[in-house]
C-alpha cells in the first residue's frame, strides 16, 4: 500500500541515483550483449552467420552446431579430462592451501613469520618455465595427468586469504574450549574450524576450479598424448588453429562444409564450454562476497 507519510529523497540524492541506475543498466548491455549475441549465433544457420542477420534472436533455429560438438569423439574427449583435472586438481588446491594456511593462522605456531616471507617472495620470483620443465622431466612427470596438477597444486594469494579468514573469523575461545575438552587439532580443524569457514572454502572451490577449467598452457608444455588434452587446448585448436575434428563435420551437408558452419561451430563451442562455470556459480555465490571481503578488509 503507498503511504504518503514516506519521507522523499533530497532532489540532488534522486538524481544521483538515477544516473546511477542508467550507468548499470548501460554496463549491464555492454556485458550482456556479446553473449547473447555468441548464444544467438550459435542457435542460427551459418547462412544468417555469415550475412551478418544476427542482432538480437537466433536467425533460422538449428542445433546443428551442437549435434556435431557432442558427436565429436575428441570434445568429448577434453571434456571428460578437463572435469578430471578440475575436480580432482580443485581437491589437491584446497586440501593444501588448508593445510598450510591454518597452522600459519596460529599465533603459537614457531617461526610462521619467516615461512610467510619465503612463500611471499615465490609471488614475485620463480624458477621460471625451463628449470620448471627440467623438474617435471627429472620427476617422469610429462605426459601424465600429474602434470596439470603439480606445478599450481598450491597458490601462495591463496594461502594468505585463508589464514586471514582463520585468524581473523575463528575466535580463540573455541579452540581453548575444544583444548578443554581433549580435542586434538586435526579434530578441530575438521569438526569445528571447516564447517565455520564455507565462505572461504567457497571462494578457494571457485577460484582454483575456475583456473583448472580454463588451463591450457600446463597442456601446451607438458602433454604430448590426445587422450589426455584438456577441453582448453582442443578448443584452442579449433578456434585459433582451425584443426577441426573431422568428426564433428563428417555427418553434415557439403553445403555446411563452409566457413559459416564453422563459425556457427566456434559460438557452439564457446556456450558449451562455459556452461558448467556458470552452473557452478550459483551454488557458490551466496558465500563468494563475503568470503572476498573478510579476506581483503581484514589481516
Amino acid at each position: 500500500m503507498f503511504n504518503r507519510n514516506r519521507i522523499k529523497d533530497p532532489l540532488g540524492d534522486r538524481i544521483f541515483m538515477g544516473i546511477n541506475y542508467l550507468f548499470l543498466v548501460l554496463v549491464l548491455i555492454v556485458v550482456a550483449y556479446p553473449l547473447l549475441y555468441i548464444v544467438s549465433s550459435s542457435f542460427s544457420s551459418s547462412r544468417a552467420v555469415t550475412s551478418g542477420q544476427i542482432w538480437l534472436l537466433p536467425v533460422d533455429f538449428n542445433i546443428k552446431a551442437y549435434i556435431s560438438i557432442f558427436k565429436s569423439t575428441q570434445l568429448m574427449m577434453g571434456f571428460y579430462n578437463t572435469i578430471i583435472y578440475t575436480v580432482v586438481g580443485t581437491a589437491i588446491n584446497v586440501i593444501l592451501t588448508v593445510m598450510l594456511a591454518y597452522p600459519l593462522s596460529r599465533r603459537s605456531f614457531y617461526g610462521r613469520g619467516a615461512i610467510i616471507i619465503f612463500m611471499m617472495i615465490t609471488m614475485f620470483f620463480d624458477g621460471g618455465l625451463i628449470p620448471t620443465y627440467l623438474l617435471m622431466k627429472d620427476l617422469h612427470l610429462l605426459d601424465t595427468r600429474w602434470a596439470m596438477w603439480l606445478p599450481g597444486a598450491l597458490a601462495v594469494f591463496q594461502v594468505i586469504v585463508a589464514r586471514t579468514f582463520f585468524q581473523s573469523s575463528i575466535p580463540d575461545e573455541l579452540r581453548e574450549a575444544a583444548e578443554v575438552d581433549g580435542c586434538r587439532d586435526i579434530r578441530y580443524l575438521v569438526s569445528v574450524v571447516l564447517p565455520l569457514s564455507k565462505p572461504i572454502l567457497a571462494v578457494m572451490t571457485l577460484m582454483y576450479a575456475v583456473g583448472h577449467w580454463n588451463a591450457y598452457f600446463d597442456a601446451l608444455i607438458y602433454l604430448r598424448s590426445e587422450n589426455l588434452f584438456p577441453l582448453q587446448y582442443v578448443l584452442r585448436n579449433l578456434l585459433i588453429l582451425n584443426a577441426a575434428d573431422p568428426a564433428m563435420l563428417a555427418n553434415t551437408s557439403q553445403q555446411l562444409r563452409d566457413q559459416g558452419f564453422e563459425q556457427v561451430l566456434k559460438y557452439a563451442l564457446i556456450v558449451v564450454a562455459s556452461i558448467p562455470i556458470l552452473i557452478m556459480y550459483p551454488f557458490v555465490q551466496r558465500h563468494f562476497v563475503k568470503g572476498v571481503m573478510v579476506g581483503s578488509l581484514k589481516g
